[in-house]
């Protein structure tokens, strides 16, 4: 098995459903997802994540990119994560591992508007479950623990 690697660029989160993330510096991750992350839950969409990739690639207009506009927690970059197949499990810093639930978001969840200019998340956003809590931050190095076949 390879042992890609990426970093952590950034990590945000909102305190309501429907809001901008904003940037934090780091934070702990529980079993439910991001410490005062709105999407945090019981449920298989507990962290969000898109590598910075998908970014350039699918929205070139965006100059400058601000973390969180796209709703994601956690801005990889380094590690096309999208290529991964659900199941493979992550490793984020020193002790936190996330499994990969879902690639992609149904457009139906917003706007015609919204769907467009999010078309990153929607297409190569990808969707994890907590499978061991800690701390994250910015700078932190993401690497496949277990890829799923």
């Amino acid at each position: 098995m390879s042992r890609m690697a990426g970093r952590v660029l950034a990590v945000s989160i909102s305190k309501e459903r429907g809001t901008r993330k904003y940037n934090i510096e780091g934070c702990m991750i529980t079993e439910k997802g991001l410490e005062g992350d709105a999407h945090a839950g019981d449920w298989e969409r507990q962290v969000s994540l898109l590598a910075i990739e998908s970014v350039r690639e699918l929205r070139p207009d965006l100059k400058m990119i601000e973390y969180g506009l796209l709703s994601e927690n956690i801005m990889i970059e380094g590690l096309k994560i999208h290529t991964l197949p659900i199941g493979t499990k992550l490793k984020i810093g020193k002790e936190v591992i996330l499994e990969i639930t879902k690639i992609g978001k149904d457009p139906s969840e917003f706007t015609p508007e919204e769907a467009k200019w999010r078309k990153p998340m929607l297409k190569e956003g990808v969707f994890a479950k907590v499978i061991k809590p800690g701390y994250i931050k910015t700078g932190d190095k993401v690497t496949i623990l277990q890829m799923q076949k």
